[in-house]
């Protein structure tokens, strides 16, 4: 075994000690560290302690600014300073642990070595992991003179991500920048891979995702062709086998079924073709999705979740129309629902016993409502024709097995339909983990099912109305779907915006590329400056993750999508 590198010694003045929790040391100028690399520090009894570094600075003898510059000659930037400062380069770091649980401050002038692959690993929490999972991976001491870089898979618990021990993952970073989708989707695949070995029905998975974007996640089912990329080829075989040491399969998620709305030639709401939808319906892998009266008007109050009902006169509307009060009670499609309304909203059409409920509310009623179901998308419909591919979303979500995909795409949707469609999958699958459509023929639920949304700022933000039926049924997730077994994967431009017990309940965090301005906002600050200066720095492909089982916020990278990439 190679005899360990030394890089420094334990720095320890009158005005800068070490602490039981954050040490200096100096360094060579030349050698080359970064943020997050770990390093090992000889301490008491033989013991030692590990250090990951936050933050690098450069000193020299110079008294002051003024200093150098006199030096050069009164500021002639031509001439070379005739005597030679002395400098070198102090490292601060933060103790992650010591491997005898010594936690007394370092001593001065201790050794300070790099530490080897094991070490990182040991360092970080990253051994022997319990139900592990790959999140990614980590390099270090890039460029490092008397060091190979080190790359190491990142495996997290994934009872701390997906159940029962900690749930719910929330994704933040700039749109394009932060690849937000494409690391959630890593993750996802990672979770399918493992399950999908699994025989297990107490330990079952399955997913249901959110198309927003375009075709983003309409081909999730074909492998990536890396069109792309400069050399397809070469691009491939590196991705695939980067895949492979990560310990996953280097092909695309198995088992995806995709819902489209329901289109007419004058109203297509989807961005792919019609030939697309429909080879995708006669292969069996895709359906078109409806809402009709007899079975979706208890969902009504979705239509009304960026509403703000302070007087609750909407609220008391949709109780008395779920109630079956009036002539509601024997509508049968939405226009005859919508005739009904009409008639309330004419002066004198209410009995003395209606009239608890004012004219100009059913009239604010018929007015959105009106415009949910009488605009261009047809989703909105009369009837199911299932010989068409025809389904309402919540009786094909109803029948999700373990290891299954369901991708509803809402992309080309307005904002309104898109927030009724999710409310509705959301509100269908936290019922369904309740055990509410238990009695029902083929309902074998796997025991957890991941639901994956980006912008969440739409239907979770600080600016949520209060009585958003979407807000409450996302805060009953983030808060007690970890034991139902409903895990909300969510992503979004600014985590500032998100609703704080949604961002509250979640055991796993990642940072992806941001802004200057969104790190100094309070939920920032618990995150160490130098981390924050990194965030504004980050690549795609990089993340900074933070999970209850590691010992500090970690760096990772993850590879790049293996399914089918659409522009």
């Amino acid at each position: 075994m190679p005899s360990p590198v030394i890089i420094g010694r334990i720095l320890a003045t009158e005005k800068a000690p070490t602490t039981i929790d954050n040490f200096a040391f100096w360094t060579n100028p030349s050698l080359i560290l970064n943020p997050f690399d770990i390093v090992k520090v000889e301490h008491v009894n033989g013991s030692f302690s590990y250090g990951m570094i936050e933050d690098i600075s450069h000193i020299t003898d110079a008294a002051s600014f003024l200093t150098n510059y006199i030096s050069s000659d009164f500021g002639d930037v031509e001439v070379e300073s005739p005597t030679l400062r002395v400098g070198m380069n102090y490292v601060q770091a933060k103790v992650v642990c010591n491997d005898k649980n010594i936690y007394i401050p370092l001593q001065s002038n201790s050794k300070v070595f790099l530490a080897t692959a094991e070490e990182i690993e040991y360092a970080l929490g990253l051994k022997d992991i319990r139900n592990p999972l790959v999140c990614g991976y980590l390099e270090m001491y890039e460029g490092t003179s008397g060091s190979e870089k080190v790359t190491l898979p990142v495996r997290l618990n994934s009872k701390f991500i997906i159940g029962p021990e900690g749930a719910h993952l929330n994704i933040s970073g700039i749109s394009g920048l932060a690849a937000k989708t494409s690391y959630a989707m890593f993750l996802m695949k990672a979770i399918q891979d493992t399950y999908i070995k699994n025989k297990s029905e107490d330990e079952s998975v399955a997913f249901v995702m959110f198309n927003v974007k375009g075709r983003d996640l309409l081909t999730i089912d074909q492998p990536n062709d890396y069109n792309d990329e400069d050399d397809p080829a070469k691009e491939k075989a590196e991705n695939e086998a980067l895949y492979k040491k990560l310990g996953l399969s280097p092909e695309p998620f198995h088992n995806v079924h995709y819902y489209y709305p329901y289109s007419t030639e004058g109203s297509w709401n989807t961005y792919l073709t019609p030939e697309e939808v429909d080879d995708a319906i006669k292969t069996k892998k895709a359906k078109k999705y409806k809402y009709i009266y007899r079975d979706d008007r208890n969902n009504l109050d979705l239509m009304f979740s960026n509403i703000d009902d302070s007087t609750q006169t909407m609220d008391a509307i949709i109780n008395y129309i779920m109630a079956g009060q009036g002539k509601f009670s024997g509508a049968d499609d939405w226009q005859e629902f919508l005739e009904i309304i009409r008639e309330k909203c004419a002066a004198g059409a209410q009995s003395d016993r209606e009239k608890e409920i004012p004219i100009a509310s059913w009239r604010k009623f018929y007015r959105i409502v009106n415009k949910a179901i009488n605009d261009k998308a047809a989703i909105f419909a009369r009837d199911i024709n299932a010989g068409k591919g025809e389904t309402r979303l919540g009786d094909a979500l109803k029948y999700i097995k373990k290891n299954e995909v369901h991708v509803v795409d809402i992309a080309k949707l307005s904002e309104d339909k898109q927030a009724y469609v999710f409310g509705d999958a959301v509100r269908t699958i936290y019922n369904l983990q309740l055990g509410e459509y238990n009695g029902d023929e083929n309902v074998a639920p796997p025991s957890r099912i991941i639901i994956f949304i980006d912008e969440l700022n739409k239907y979770a933000s600080k600016d949520s109305p209060k009585n958003s039926p979407i807000l409450h049924q996302i805060l009953d997730v983030a808060e007690r779907g970890r034991s139902l077994g409903v895990v909300l994967f969510a992503a979004e431009q600014f985590r500032s915006a998100i609703h704080d017990r949604v961002t509250g309940n979640c055991s796993t965090h990642a940072y992806g590329r941001t802004n200057t301005i969104e790190v100094t906002k309070s939920d920032y600050k618990s995150v160490p400056p130098v981390y924050k200066t990194m965030m504004t720095r980050l690549k795609q492909g990089e993340y900074i993750v933070q999970n209850p089982i590691f010992r500090s916020m970690l760096h990772i990278k993850f590879p790049k999508p293996i399914y089918k990439q659409v522009k």
